[in-house]
């Protein structure tokens, strides 16, 4: 997984440095940033084949393709920040994780991994085994007050129709003292939340892709994980509060009285 994940951010890379040069629209921007998100899913997915070639595949761009081994299949996202990509902001990833899955239905996360090419950080985890940063240990952070934390949220989208307690949440947070940040690709956050260097993250919005191998990063970094609602997280629970130990019942407490 790191191999395929190294490898395939070197294309990221040399793309990434193409996109200040484009003197195109807007929409041939995208198209570029489209054909790499494309060519770089192409290139996990071959990897990852040829070291397990029965494995099944759910990817953001491919959808799901079942193997011939139907208790593993890879779930990637081969360039989570699209957004910021396009605008060549430095901050995007690569996310794969392993999904082993009985035949009830119940799965889980037992291995992922996220990389970040523009600093050359490898996240890593399995399951009981604890979570790494370039091969060294991480744990969370210990900070365990609203005032003086470093809270991220991402995927807002305005709309009648939306539940709003999202929305409240910032203005809770802000209004708390926390510092309150929007970066825009949720696996690097969660990823960057296992290293300590945040304290919580909440989502209205998310994919399997988005946060299955983060989910797995964290928890073996000591963090936790619930949907919005307080029930334990998984890869497809639609939403997401992540924090440290300390920070999750305060974090809840604002949830309450933002709804």
């Amino acid at each position: 997984m790191s191999a395929a994940a190294i490898k395939a951010g070197k294309g990221l890379l040399r793309d990434f440095g193409e996109i200040d040069q484009l003197h195109i629209s807007k929409k041939g921007t995208a198209n570029f940033v489209t054909a790499t998100d494309v060519r770089t899913e192409k290139l996990l997915q071959r990897e990852l084949s040829a070291s397990r070639p029965n494995f099944g595949f759910m990817m953001e761009e491919s959808g799901e393709s079942e193997g011939k081994d139907k208790s593993h299949r890879w779930i990637i996202d081969p360039l989570d920040g699209t957004s910021n990509f396009i605008h060549a902001i430095p901050y995007f990833c690569i996310s794969i994780a392993l999904e082993k899955r009985e035949p009830s239905g119940k799965s889980e996360i037992v291995a992922g991994v996220i990389f970040d090419p523009i600093h050359n950080e490898l996240f890593a985890a399995e399951k009981y085994k604890g979570a790494t940063l370039n091969d060294r240990r991480i744990v969370v952070s210990s900070r365990d007050k609203v005032e003086d934390s470093m809270l991220v949220t991402g995927g807002l989208r305005f709309s009648p129709k939306n539940d709003m307690t999202a929305f409240m949440l910032c203005d809770k947070a802000i209004t708390s003292g926390a510092t309150l940040r929007y970066f825009g690709a949720t696996a690097l956050d969660l990823a960057n939340l296992a290293a300590g260097r945040f304290d919580a993250c909440w989502y209205a919005q998310v994919q399997p892709w988005d946060i299955a191998a983060g989910l797995l990063i964290l928890q073996e970094a000591g963090g936790m994980a619930t949907d919005l609602g307080g029930a334990a997280a998984t890869s497809y629970s639609g939403n997401l509060l992540a924090s440290n130990r300390h920070m999750h019942t305060p974090m809840q407490s604002l949830i309450a009285k933002a709804a």
